[in-house]
C-alpha cells in the first residue's frame, strides 16, 4: 500500500539573549518591494541597547519542547494515521467501514480495525477513544446518533479483538462537529464521515 507523508512538525520555544548576533529570514518570490533577500553583511545590533535587555529582576522561562505530529495518509485517503509525541490516532473513512447511512461494519473493516487494536496492543495502551464523525448534510441529530451507532460498532470490534478488561474505553459521537475538511466539496465530505481511535504512545 502506497502511503503519502503529509507534514511533520517540530516547534520550540524562542529564546531571548542580552547580545544578538543577526537574523536571517527568508520570503517567497512574490514577497513585496523592499522585502527581497540581501547579500550584504547583517544589520549591527548593539547588545547595550536597553530595548534588548530584561528589566532588572526578569527572568526568561524555561525552554519547552512543543508537540511534534507526524501525519500519514493512504494514498487513496480511505485511512489516516497522526503520531505525536504523546498519543497515536487512526481515521478511517465510513466508506470503508459502513454502507451508506449505515452503522453495520463489512468484512474489510474488521480486518481495518484489528490492525488498530494490533498497535494498540503494541503500545500497551489503557485507555482507547473510539470517536464517530459525520458530513454536514441532513439533520445534525440524525448525524449524532449514527456517528454514536458507528464508535459504537467500531469499539465492539476492538473489545472482542483486544479482550482485555484492563482497556478502558471512551465511546461518543459528535456528528458533524469537529470537521477535519471542507463540507462545502463532496471530498472534503467524504473525510469528514470517519471514525477515529486514539490512545497514549508507550512512554520512553
Amino acid at each position: 500500500m502506497t502511503r503519502t507523508r503529509l507534514t511533520a512538525i517540530l516547534t520550540t520555544s524562542a529564546l531571548i539573549a542580552t547580545g544578538v548576533v543577526g537574523t536571517t529570514s527568508a520570503h517567497a518570490d512574490d514577497a513585496p518591494p523592499g522585502t527581497e533577500i540581501s547579500a550584504a553583511a547583517p544589520v549591527k545590533v548593539d547588545p547595550n541597547d536597553p530595548d534588548l535587555k530584561l528589566p532588572d529582576g526578569a527572568t526568561l522561562a524555561q525552554a519547552k519542547l512543543l508537540d511534534i505530529k507526524s501525519v500519514v495518509e493512504d494514498q487513496s485517503g480511505d485511512e489516516r494515521r497522526e503520531d505525536t509525541n504523546t498519543s497515536v490516532t487512526f481515521a478511517l473513512q465510513a466508506e470503508v467501514l459502513f454502507g451508506k447511512d449505515s452503522a453495520k461494519l463489512g468484512a474489510e473493516a474488521k480486518s481495518r480495525i484489528t490492525g488498530i487494536a494490533e498497535e494498540i496492543k503494541n503500545q500497551n495502551a489503557t485507555r482507547v477513544r473510539v470517536f464517530g464523525f459525520t458530513d454536514n448534510l441532513g439533520s445534525s441529530a440524525h448525524g449524532d446518533v449514527l456517528s454514536k451507532k458507528r464508535a459504537n460498532a467500531v469499539h465492539d470490534i476492538l473489545t472482542e479483538t483486544l479482550n482485555d478488561a484492563g482497556i478502558t474505553y471512551e465511546v461518543r459521537g459528535y456528528g458533524e462537529q469537529y470537521p477535519i475538511a471542507d463540507n462545502s466539496t463532496e471530498a472534503g465530505r467524504k473525510k469528514n464521515r470517519r471514525v477515529e481511535v486514539s490512545f497514549p504512545r508507550t512512554e520512553g
